[in-house]
């Protein structure tokens, strides 16, 4: 429900505040006071563009706030998904309008677009006249009116939750047909591909060990004539390294009996000369066994030429991409030949998953035929006293070509105000008062079961007799019951049933008109209710039968 609501710098208003009540309100004024602008005021916050003329200084921005009780709501998802901050209790809603032109919007103190204003919003305010009747043509609404009278919600969420199994068993299959066909397409490709990789036989390591052998070769005559040189530096008799240093362990061997320290020189000096006859040892082999191999060569190269050429046919960079590839292939062939298999399992879960569907939807079905059927009833009987003795009213429960989330109904409310006229969908029959009158008495039937926003009707009373506006009054005070109720009204049978009433006035000065919106006292309210009667002449006439209204609806509030 509106808690409060500020304007200021707003057409005509300079500045107002006023709290709302919770149950039922009413708001009155003379034409032209001003009501439609506390309704545009409200429907800036509930996300409505903003025009730069309705700034009463130009060269002052405009705001509007709105503070709201969200405790009855559930919306934390909403604020979750939007990233804003969350109070369980209380929500504040703001817009401005700059005089550069462009408006901004606020929850939570928090900018956020229109569109998310606009979905909160929605939540919060129903704002409902003759004008507008979208709602009760919103095909979601009537399945959740539907819904909400025939008490679904836990078969509903059961239903959503196979619903959801389904979907997903089915796109996985849908995926799986068209991984089958062009796997299928590609199979003779993937498979000539794979037989050539096959036939390569391609070992791990393989390339880069040829490519060092292949060096060897290619220059096998100048490695064997270096080799030759190292092994003279290593093995000539009276220059080479080894002869040097065994000749020098001689010598040392020979000091160390006159100069000990020597014997720790030798032990290092010997270990090097281990190491060297082993490096001049693996010289004299490697000399000795490096020949040139033309036909090695030859083979060498051609091996390696059938690696180079797959990875350029491939667009590879490596053996070992090469080796992943070949992987890949094999493992595609296989879940080709596989798919059957597959398919067929998976066939068989989405066809148990449907069948579970199917069986649920059959019974949402059930269950809103029933619920369409007592509220076609119950509405009928509340709608004809309001001045429609001939009304027909029948919710229609048809089925959808396709199931959805929310089953496989199609509902339509359809209507017929006089005799021998046709049922038909009741937006394109029905005329505004009509419909303002189907709907307060649809809403009040649902406001026990459903937690609808508040509601502002604006002058939905218009060309109904006395005798009608009071049971249509009836009915917003038997609604306020369940949610907050708003009625901007000219009738005082209406406005007599309000629980707390508020009087929308003007005050010319000698440079501007300011709209003021105030709450009334007791004796203010006898007098407005007065003015209503007879018009802006108080007679004392009309103000006992202005008492005597207010009495007798008191009276009929503390009997309910």
């Amino acid at each position: 429900m509106i808690k409060k609501l500020s304007v200021s710098n707003y057409t005509l208003i300079d500045e107002l505040h006023i709290d709302f009540s919770a149950g039922f309100s009413v708001i009155t004024g003379e034409t032209g006071a001003g009501k439609s602008i506390i309704l545009g005021a409200l429907s800036l916050i509930l996300g409505q563009r903003a025009d730069l003329k309705s700034l009463r200084r130009s060269d002052e921005k405009a705001v509007i706030e709105g503070v709201f009780d969200i405790a009855s709501y559930h919306l934390r998802d909403f604020f979750d998904e939007n990233e804003l901050d969350y109070d369980e209790g209380e929500c504040i809603l703001r817009r401005e309008i700059l005089p550069s032109g462009k408006s901004r919007a606020f929850i939570n103190d928090t900018p956020v677009s229109l569109a998310q204003l606009k979905t909160l919003g929605e939540q919060l305010i129903d704002i409902h006249s003759q004008h507008q009747n979208m709602l009760l043509a919103d095909s979601r609404f009537q399945l959740r009116v539907v819904d909400t009278m025939a008490g679904d919600a836990a078969l509903l969420a059961d239903y959503r939750e196979h619903y959801r199994r389904w979907r997903e068993r089915l796109q996985a299959y849908t995926r799986l047909q068209e991984e089958n066909r062009s796997g299928r397409e590609e199979e003779d490709y993937l498979r000539y591909q794979l037989a050539q990789l096959d036939e390569a036989h391609l070992q791990e390591g393989e390339q880069e060990e040829l490519e060092a052998e292949l060096q060897t070769l290619q220059h096998a005559e100048e490695i064997k004539n270096e080799l030759a040189v190292l092994q003279e530096f290593l093995h000539a008799e009276e220059t080479g390294v080894v002869s040097l240093l065994n000749a020098t362990l001689s010598r040392m061997r020979a000091l160390s009996r006159l100069y000990p320290e020597v014997d720790e020189w030798a032990g290092r000096l010997e270990s090097d000369y281990i190491d060297l006859k082993d490096i001049a040892s693996t010289v004299d082999r490697s000399q000795e066994n490096l020949n040139m191999d033309p036909e090695r060569l030859t083979w060498v190269e051609n091996r390696l030429d059938t690696y180079y050429s797959l990875q350029q046919k491939h667009r590879l960079a490596s053996a070992a991409e090469l080796l992943a590839l070949r992987d890949s292939f094999a493992e595609r062939l296989a879940r080709i030949e596989n798919y059957d298999e597959e398919l067929a399992a998976l066939k068989h879960e989405v066809d148990e998953a449907e069948s579970q569907v199917r069986n649920l939807a059959e019974r949402l079905t059930r269950v809103r035929k029933q619920s369409a059927a007592d509220i076609s009833h119950t509405l009928t009987e509340r709608v004809k006293p309001l001045g429609m003795p001939h009304l027909q009213f029948e919710i229609e429960v048809s089925p959808r070509p396709q199931f959805d989330e929310t089953g496989g109904d199609a509902i339509r409310f359809l209507f017929s105000a006089n005799k021998n006229q046709p049922l038909q969908p009741v937006s394109e029959v029905a005329s505004g008062g009509e419909i303002s009158r189907l709907m307060l008495s649809l809403k009040a039937l649902v406001a026990h079961a459903m937690a609808l926003p508040t509601i502002v009707f604006d002058e939905v009373d218009t060309g109904v007799s006395g005798e009608i506006a009071d049971k249509m009054a009836r009915i917003m005070r038997e609604m306020s019951r369940c949610m907050q109720v708003i009625s901007i009204t000219h009738l005082p049978q209406v406005a007599a049933w309000g629980q707390t009433h508020y009087r929308v006035y003007k005050i010319d000065t000698a440079t501007a008109t300011a709209t003021h919106l105030v709450r009334l006292t007791d004796s203010e309210r006898v007098e407005e209710i007065a003015r209503m009667l007879s018009g802006s002449s108080l007679t004392a006439a009309a103000l006992d039968n202005a008492r005597e209204l207010l009495n007798r609806n008191e009276q009929n509030n503390g009997k309910e």
